[in-house]
């Protein structure tokens, strides 16, 4: 008897196929090109005070940005992160991913941001919203998680809206640029 335990997606699954465009509203979430369009929008993340408070990632240089789009592909092909661009009349204004995937254990995270020009608009909410209904009905996840900053307010809605529980605190659960932070923890 093996005492193995069967994985909850079977590896391999996820790089089999290419990855794919989704839908919700009017939004279109497709994957990361590293043209001058996409390029720009990283840039424009990177550089913004809010993506930069609650974030750990730095793109100053095209270079920087075109390294953080190839490493999203790369993701998918490792399946370790699934990761898009969230797209609305033709322009870049956020993205959404999933991160840290562990199909064996069929876990993801929920990752998103969204350009300031864009906010308030229920992008966020929208964007993370379809890339956890398409972790649970087509890749298999059985759990998707959000964490946020005890401070990140806006990022709590997102998980309220999500109808994500809350499952504590993690106790200085990430270092940001400002220091260890609290993490709120919500999951499906």
């Amino acid at each position: 008897m093996s005492g193995a335990v069967i994985p909850v997606v079977v590896p391999g699954s996820m790089r089999a196929i290419a990855q794919p465009d989704l839908t919700v509203d009017a939004l279109l979430l497709r994957p990361w090109r590293p043209d001058d369009g996409d390029v720009a929008a990283v840039l424009a993340a990177f550089a913004d005070p809010e993506i930069q408070r609650w974030g750990m990632r730095d793109a100053s240089t095209p270079a920087q940005a075109r390294a953080w789009i190839h490493r999203w592909a790369a993701g998918w092909d490792a399946e370790t992160d699934a990761c898009w661009a969230v797209v609305t009349d033709g322009v870049v204004v956020g993205r959404a991913a999933l991160r840290r995937l562990d199909l064996a254990a069929g876990v993801g995270e929920l990752a998103y941001w969204v350009l300031p020009e864009a906010r308030g608009r229920g992008i966020a909410s929208a964007a993370a919203g379809e890339v956890a209904r398409w972790a649970v009905e087509r890749v298999g996840l059985r759990r998707v998680e959000l964490w946020h900053s005890v401070h990140n307010e806006a990022s709590c809605g997102v998980a309220r809206r999500l109808g994500l529980r809350s499952e504590g605190t993690l106790r200085d659960g990430m270092l940001l640029l400002d220091g260890w932070h609290d993490m709120h923890l919500h999951a499906r």
